[in-house]
């Protein structure tokens, strides 16, 4: 049975899929007169994550502590995604 690194798989899935939702909420953004501002705020962490991810896969080092906060964060983030676009609209307008 072939070894498996799933550090560098889920590593990897959290690097596209942070890449995937910045471009699409600046899709939204651009395109569909979303919010911009609670938007850009809420892609912060996803741009971070896909940069770190990206360092960490041209160094080939991947990390069980990237993994889990990556998922982590991303699931908080993806749960009050909508009630928090519209509490930081209401704060910032």
């Amino acid at each position: 049975m072939p070894k498996t690194n799933f550090k560098a798989i889920i590593s990897k899935i959290i690097v596209f899929y942070s890449v995937f939702y910045v471009v699409m909420k600046l899709i939204a953004i651009l395109f569909e007169d979303a919010w911009a501002l609670p938007n850009l705020i809420l892609a912060l962490p996803f741009l971070v994550f896909a940069i770190v991810g990206g360092l960490l896969m041209k160094k080939e080092q991947f990390s069980w502590i990237y993994v889990i906060v990556g998922v982590l964060v991303i699931s908080v983030i993806r749960f009050y995604e909508v009630r928090w676009v519209i509490a930081l609209h209401e704060y910032f307008s």
